[in-house]
């Protein structure tokens, strides 16, 4: 941990404690300094930090104060999920199609949405460098680039593991169009119609939705919402019904927001290698974390080439661009196999556009600021969920991405108030759309990454009065 990241965890610690308490001023960055034996660029990173958690508030020439909401934020969920045991069929398509295509309308508050703003991301910039690809297109490349892809993206993708310590070939990686379509490749690599794959309970749906189609069962493994899936709950249900692979989100899990620790993620490896199961790891949030440096994925782990691990642009650059990879360890033929035999290629000019923007550099310039900006709007999110929802709810408060999860009292149905939000504008996705049991009645996932204006807040006051509503006893 860095010096900044430790001054800031002490001070959190203490406003967390109550030693600091909301309207309390911080120590001035000289005091700080002289006692703590750090410069001021370290005290000012720390304070920079705690501010982008929400801990803290400058004010104009009278230094730093803990925020009067930290106080109102909710209480985390405790313990991790209780699915059944059983292997299940997954049939969940239908639902999460209607409440997805009802939340597209662009008036609509955004609180559903699987997307952070567009307008947080260099587009024009993009669109630049892609209209300067199109223009340099070699010909050959519409059929140089197809499958594994453009040799400098891949390269660019490379150097960004290199940076984590990584040593990823580039002839490993594969570039897709966006994520899901890496992890359907890694899918179609290992399964077949029937086969069983563990997911976390509750999952990404789209995870559900692609072993819906793919004739798939679905294995629920208990999920805790701070440290990820139960790694002795995943051991039984390896050895109780021999699934063919695990997909697991790692790093920021959609919905929980949940961030494995880096000895659990090792020690999740070793498990599954033991047993000879690969683990498609959807890593596609883990540049937006909040710390000091970037959380190591699983995939830093593998020393049996059975991680098949898959990332993309889309969260945290390039939106629309639907530019993803895979890096599929053993399975790398298998994967560009399945590309080739599917959408054989991906979009040569988007391709070449995004290796020459992450040549010229800017792109951890641009990363910083993203993550500052999710990091304050999570923070006015929670206090403002702490300030308008029921006694009894709780939120998670996660280290990255722009998803909190939001367990409301038992007796609120969350699809029933989706569609009471919607009805007044306001998109949520409800907790059944992420389990392949339906479970999760009383619970929403909450997207923070769209702009936290008044309108906004607006909004989630009465989605708050909603919920209390519910709680109403009926006459």
């Amino acid at each position: 941990m860095t010096r900044y990241a430790a001054l800031a965890s002490d001070i959190e610690a203490s406003i967390r404690a109550g030693v600091l308490r909301p309207g309390d001023r911080l120590p001035s960055v000289r005091h700080t300094c002289e006692s703590r034996g750090v410069s001021a660029s370290t005290v000012f990173q720390a304070y920079y930090l705690l501010e982008a958690r929400g801990l803290v508030r400058a004010r104009e020439r009278s230094g730093y104060y803990v925020s009067e909401g930290a106080a109102r934020r909710p209480p985390e969920p405790t313990g991790a999920s209780q699915p059944g045991d059983a292997s299940i069929a997954v049939d969940v398509s239908a639902l999460v199609f209607e409440v997805l295509q009802a939340g597209t309308a662009r008036g609509v508050v955004p609180f559903g949405s699987a997307f952070p703003s567009p307008l947080l991301f260099p587009l024009a910039r993009l669109g630049q460098a892609m209209a300067a690809s199109a223009q340099a297109l070699d010909p050959w490349s519409t059929v140089d680039d197809l499958s594994p892809g453009n040799p400098a993206l891949r390269r660019q993708i490379a150097l960004r593991y290199l940076a984590d310590g990584m040593q990823v070939h580039t002839d490993e990686i594969v570039v897709t169009n966006g994520a899901l379509e890496a992890l359907n490749l890694c899918l179609a690599a290992i399964a077949r119609p029937g086969d069983a794959v563990v997911i976390e309970s509750p999952t990404f749906y789209a995870a559900l939705q692609t072993l819906e189609r793919m004739g798939l069962q679905a294995i629920e493994v208990p999920t805790h919402p701070g440290e990820g899936i139960d790694l002795a709950a995943l051991e039984h249900a390896i050895a109780r019904h021999g699934p063919k692979a695990c997909w697991l989100m790692t790093t920021f899990q959609n919905p929980l927001g949940s961030l494995m620790p880096a000895a659990k993620k090792q020690a999740l490896v070793a498990l599954l290698a033991r047993h000879g199961v690969p683990l498609i790891e959807d890593d596609v949030y883990a540049e937006l974390y909040f710390g000091d440096r970037r959380p190591l994925p699983a995939k830093a782990f593998d020393r049996e080439g059975l991680v098949l691990h898959c990332g993309s642009f889309s969260k945290c650059l390039a939106p629309g661009y639907r530019l993803g990879w895979a890096a599929p360890g053993r399975f790398a033929q298998a994967v560009a196999r399945q590309k080739l035999t599917t959408t054989l290629g991906t979009c040569a000019p988007a391709q070449m556009a995004l290796a020459d923007y992450l040549r010229r550099g800017g792109y951890d310039k641009h990363l910083r600021k993203l993550r500052h900006t999710l990091a304050s709007r999570q923070a006015a999110f929670a206090e403002a969920v702490g300030a308008h929802f029921p006694p009894g709810t709780r939120a998670t408060r996660p280290a990255g991405g722009y998803f909190l999860w939001v367990e409301l009292p038992e007796g609120v149905d969350a699809l029933r108030l989706h569609r009471q939000a919607l009805a007044q504008g306001i998109s949520t996705a409800p907790g059944p759309i992420f389990s392949a049991s339906r479970s999760f009645a009383h619970c929403l996932r909450l997207n923070y990454g769209h702009e936290w204006n008044a309108r906004s807040e607006a909004a989630l006051a009465t989605l708050g009065r909603l919920a209390h509503a519910a709680l109403l006893p009926k006459e």
